[in-house]
């Protein structure tokens, strides 16, 4: 199997270690818009680098992966899928729904596949919070409580292009939040606070968000985001039911000191980053990926699952913005 990689920066070169480890992958192509960043990576790994995208797909690959920039996302799906090959996607597909829309219909058109890159749904706390779901040991499930913080904030240059809080950071929290309890968001209640460093409200956006989501079965959910979490990089999610409470991202590394006199003593390496912190995830989802190309493995996260996470990202903006409660059903789910 021939793999092409667009996109060698941070992201792109985990995955591509995780790859060319694989015994089912034979080769790498791997290009970036710095050809020297991709020839430095493909040198490591004994693999090829191209001088551009067109080569990626004149070489011939069968399968591709992006972790590009975010505003090329789009494109190189839809390009993909006319060239008849599976695709598997850092999220998210675009920053609006109109160019989420356009490059679902080409992959449906085409009859690809499009695997998306929420990692969440392969680390092993989220897998084993679904199970106890499911299996019903909690009981009917009354309460979730989510967070994300990041210990840092991203660069300023970064801002207008993330997509803002909601959509860049939560839409972790909302995509594992349906798949853990197999519920729908049916309405929110968001806001959020720039009351941080300048470089937020100078990009229109917060540092710190909140929401209050209603679930399709009357679960009530919140969550919560943060970029600058000094003590960390804390992301955890409580399913409180009434039969029982577990937690995901409560161990010895999270960020958390208690005021109890018998409380845990605060972590001595918390968790400084998200790469650290599901490391073993992104390289399953990858792993999960070839099983996919390979025809052994279903999708495990196609791009309907990625638009209904963008929907509550997107209606989350729209409460933010007009302080209301606003209904899932205000936000498109197809091209009109």
């Amino acid at each position: 199997m021939r793999i092409g990689v667009i996109g060698t920066g941070r992201i792109g070169t985990i995955h591509a270690n995780t790859l060319s480890r694989n015994r089912e992958v034979g080769s790498l192509i791997l290009t970036d818009v710095d050809p020297r960043r991709a020839q430095d990576l493909a040198h490591r790994l004994g693999e090829t680098a191209a001088p551009g995208t067109d080569e990626i797909f004149q070489w011939g690959v069968d399968a591709v992966v992006i972790t590009a920039a975010t505003s090329a996302h789009a494109d190189l799906i839809g390009r993909a899928a006319r060239s008849g090959l599976p695709v598997f996607c850092e999220k998210p597909i675009a920053l609006d729904l109109p160019g989420t829309l356009l490059a679902l219909a080409e992959v449906e058109k085409a009859g690809t596949v499009l695997q998306m890159g929420f990692q969440r749904r392969f680390d092993k706390g989220y897998v084993g919070a679904r199970e106890a779901v499911r299996s019903g040991r909690l009981g009917r499930l009354h309460t979730v409580r989510a967070l994300t913080s990041d210990q840092s904030p991203p660069p300023p240059e970064w801002l207008p292009l993330s997509g803002g809080l909601f959509r860049d950071t939560l839409i972790h929290d909302f995509d594992v939040l349906r798949w853990v309890t197999g519920r729908e968001v049916v309405d929110v209640y968001a806001t959020g606070s720039d009351a941080g460093p300048a470089m937020f409200r100078e990009a229109g956006d917060v540092d710190t968000g909140a929401a209050v989501l209603t679930l399709d079965d009357g679960t009530l959910a919140t969550a919560t985001a943060a970029r600058l979490n000094g003590a960390g990089y804390d992301v955890r999610m409580e399913l409180a039911g009434e039969r029982d409470t577990v937690v995901v991202g409560l161990d010895d590394r999270t960020p958390v000191a208690s005021t109890e006199p018998t409380g845990p003593p605060p972590a001595d390496k918390p968790w400084p980053g998200f790469l650290e912190r599901f490391g073993p995830a992104y390289e399953a989802e990858l792993c999960a990926f070839v099983d996919v190309v390979r025809g052994q493995l279903a999708n495990p996260c196609d791009g309907r699952e990625a638009l209904q996470a963008l929907r509550i990202a997107e209606a989350c903006e729209i409460s933010r913005h007009e302080h209301r409660p606003v209904a899932l059903a205000e936000v498109p789910d197809r091209l009109t």
